[in-house]
């Protein structure tokens, strides 16, 4: 016994052989546990992944998914230099690792907590579309929580940021105006992620444009237009235009007129819109509004069909609007209702003395 208490107490770099020891134990069972605690964590996650569990304890076993393993080797660092007397500039290099570690992983903790309070309110809202403007929001925030989580690790550090932050203003200001254009774009990705004025997968006409939203971007937007090009319109210059968000109308309005010719009788007339409420009711989805004689135009009778089909993905304008022309042709053809074109009647006046010579011809 004599010999081991001899043996712990030498002296190796101003420590004793047993706090060489514990300071070991101390780095291999922090270094060891911790894993083993966020490998079980991960494991129940997993397995319980189907299941709605109670928001602390999601959120819990989330932020221990994002714990880093160079967190991990850190604080073992430092549960074994709590216990060793280290020389000034090696405690010193140690303490500048440790602040940095702590700081840096909460910074993956609160960016992991932003991503998960984002995507359990898109999960809830059920509308998978709003990842394009979660992705915004999740990128402002990010950038946000790094900015504070440097600032406080340089202030732990000694470093005074008071003069950093105040150069920062002024820098800043110049940076501004040098790309205020990109800034413009930027806050107006953050007012689309905001106030959702589309998202993707919406239908939208912009200006001479028309197309579907396929990204949200942080500087544009990009439309998949119905021609088959993609446009890429600046998010700010999308907020200045009219967008009329033609994915979120309840219904589609279909307006067109029928040019019946003249010599038509009245009473078929009279049984025009019936005819045509009857072809539009052909096609699943639609709500006939009227039918009317608008005006007596130069050539034909002006009739003005509008009807509504519903706004789904198992209705389609163009296709009611070919099943109703085909529908009206059909009906109209067996009742003999024939369409107009556009004719001119022309009455030629034969010159003076041409009757005289049409006489002194057939004389001959």
């Amino acid at each position: 016994m004599s010999n081991l208490s001899q043996l712990a107490e030498q002296m190796l770099l101003d420590n004793s052989a047993a706090a060489w020891l514990y300071a070991a134990a101390a780095f291999l069972l922090t270094f060891t546990v911790l894993p083993l605690v966020r490998g079980y964590l991960r494991a129940r996650r997993q397995r319980y992944a189907d299941r709605d569990l109670p928001l602390a304890v999601a959120l819990f076993a989330h932020l221990a998914d994002r714990t880093s393993r160079v967190v991990l080797w850190i604080l073992a660092l430092y549960a074994a230099d709590r216990i060793l007397t280290l020389p000034q500039r090696v405690d010193q290099a140690l303490h500048i690792a440790i602040v940095v570690g702590c700081w840096l992983q909460i910074g993956i903790w609160a960016a992991a907590a932003a991503r998960f309070a984002l995507h359990r309110r898109e999960t809830r809202s059920g509308d998978a579309r709003l990842s394009g403007t979660m992705d915004v929001v999740l990128f402002v925030l990010a950038l946000i929580i790094w900015i504070v989580v440097a600032l406080l690790a340089m202030e732990n550090l000694g470093i005074n940021v008071g003069p950093l932050i105040a150069g920062l203003g002024v820098g800043g200001i110049a940076i501004a105006l040098a790309v205020q254009a990109i800034l413009g774009d930027l806050f107006a990705s953050l007012s689309i992620a905001l106030d959702k004025p589309f998202v993707i997968g919406d239908s939208l006409r912009v200006d001479s444009f028309e197309g579907t939203v396929e990204q949200i971007g942080i500087k544009s937007t990009r439309l998949r237009s119905v021609t088959g090009e993609q446009i890429v319109l600046a998010n700010a210059d999308l907020l200045k235009s009219r967008v009329r968000n033609l994915g979120r109308a309840s219904e589609r309005r279909a307006l067109f007129t029928l040019n019946l010719a003249y010599d038509t009788p009245v009473e078929k007339l009279d049984q025009v819109p019936k005819l045509v409420e009857q072809a539009v009711a052909s096609y699943p989805g639609t709500r006939f509004v009227y039918c009317r004689l608008r005006e007596l135009g130069e050539s034909a009778l002006l009739f003005e069909v509008c009807f509504f089909v519903e706004n789904a993905p198992a209705r389609d304008l163009g296709a009611a609007q070919d099943q109703v022309n085909r529908q009206i042709l059909h009906s109209f053809a067996g009742i003999g209702i024939e369409f107009a074109y556009p004719t001119r009647t022309l009455l030629m006046r034969e010159p003076p003395g041409a009757e005289a010579d049409r006489g002194r011809a057939s004389s001959r």
